[in-house]
């Protein structure tokens, strides 16, 4: 009796040992894994200004490694870690082609994560979209970048500019309906799309509002030329679509030869510690702008379970990092939505699959966006941040105004 006991047992666990040897390669088999993907790792690349006339934006970068240094620290995404591969393009499209290039058929990476610039990503969007890469959560607010019938293989993440041209069209129709406008912008796809959306918004009266634009190249030295043309004009409104460099120069030459016109700056350079406080906040007092993000400089969070929570982060993972800048913000919040994303497509991870949960972000609330806002995307809708706030500068710090828009932010 007790042979045949043991007998039986033997073949019990006999079989157990074959049915698991059978159920392991099953399981390995449902894993899908896209270039840059193991088990224990998930390669991302990235291309940021850390040079050049846009060197201002290089927080957003850092803020980015810092935060998947975080996570890494914490387990990674589903046990896998994040290899997060950046390289500086200086904000110049030819380098930015050479580099992406190199992240995709070198370094093999799984997509492309928060590219910055509008004439850097537009050089590199085709090429993307034809090798079937992720161009995710592009940091600019080009409108182009919700076009997922054209190309589905890239998604912004921001307000788009477009949206946002039409929401100060909507201020400036409020408060100041009789303005002579003059409008200083960069001379490519980035400022032309603001300044679309603010003519758009505008509508009929656009025209004769608008009573003189400024244009300027990244390689212009200053903007203080078109800072005394626009004043000239006879504009008392001044709309401001410059990159951080040149949007702390427009502010200080608008408040050194005394012009003082109702002054709307675009929310790509509304940074206290980058812009504002360079500017001169004497300068700064007054200017308007737009947010989706909370400002580190508020007290308002002071006590806000999110804005700790951020500090937290600075401190502990990026403690060389600029507090009083809104830059690191925004990447901390850009990464937060990509781990987000990738924990979304659990073991498969593939680029179609990255693309698919990247458009499935249903009320996403992280943790410093304003309250009230937050992300939405599907099949057809690639822009995840459709909502803003308007805000004036009061000399010290930004107090925010008004509800929280969503109509005039719609994507175009």
């Amino acid at each position: 009796m007790k042979m045949e006991i043991e007998g039986r047992m033997a073949a019990a666990l006999a079989a157990a040992l074959f049915a698991l040897a059978l159920a392991v390669p099953g399981a390995e088999a449902q894993k899908k894994y896209g270039p840059g993907v193991t088990d224990t790792a998930i390669k991302i690349g990235n291309t940021n200004p850390y040079s050049g006339p846009a060197s201002a934006y290089g927080e957003i970068g850092k803020a980015d490694a810092a935060y998947f240094k975080m996570i890494n620290a914490e387990g990674g995404i589903n046990g896998r870690k994040i290899d997060f591969i950046t390289y500086d393009d200086g904000y110049s499209p030819p380098r930015t082609v050479e580099a992406t290039r190199r992240l995709v058929e070198s370094d093999h990476v799984l997509l492309i994560f928060n590219g910055l610039g509008t004439p850097t990503q537009t050089a590199v969007q085709q090429y993307l979209n034809e090798k079937k890469v992720p161009q995710l959560f592009v940091a600019t607010g080009a409108t182009k970048w919700g076009d997922p019938k054209h190309h589905p293989w890239t998604m912004g993440f921001q307000p788009n500019y477009q949206s946002e041209g039409r929401a100060y069209a909507e201020y400036i129709l409020k408060h100041a309906p009789h303005a002579k406008i003059g409008v200083l912008y960069q001379d490519d796809d980035y400022g032309k799309d603001y300044l679309k959306g603010l003519i758009d918004g505008l509508g009929a009266k656009g025209k004769s509002m608008i009573v003189s634009k400024a244009p300027y190249e990244t390689t212009d030295p200053t903007v203080n030329s078109q800072i005394v043309t626009l004043k000239a004009s006879g504009a008392n409104v001044f709309v401001n679509i410059t990159i951080p460099k040149f949007a702390a120069q427009a502010i200080r030459e608008a408040g050194v030869i005394g012009w003082k016109p109702l002054h709307i700056l675009n929310s790509v350079s509304n940074s206290v510690g980058s812009v504002l406080k360079p500017a001169g906040f004497a300068y700064s007092k007054g200017v308007v702008s737009d947010f989706w993000l909370k400002d580190p400089t508020d007290p308002t969070w002071k006590n806000d379970k999110g804005y700790k929570g951020w500090v937290a982060f600075m401190n502990k993972y990026y403690p060389s990092g600029d507090k009083t800048s809104v830059f690191p913000v925004y990447g901390y919040t850009m990464a937060a939505a990509m781990v987000q994303t990738l924990k979304q497509c659990g073991n498969d991870l593939t680029r179609a699959n990255v693309m698919k949960q990247a458009a499935r972000l249903h009320h996403l609330v992280l943790p410093m966006l304003l309250p009230g806002i937050s992300i939405n995307t599907s099949a057809t809708d690639f822009y995840p941040v459709k909502q803003i706030q308007m805000g004036r500068f009061n000399g010290k710090r930004w107090v925010l105004f008004g509800p929280v828009m969503t109509e005039a932010i719609r994507g175009s």
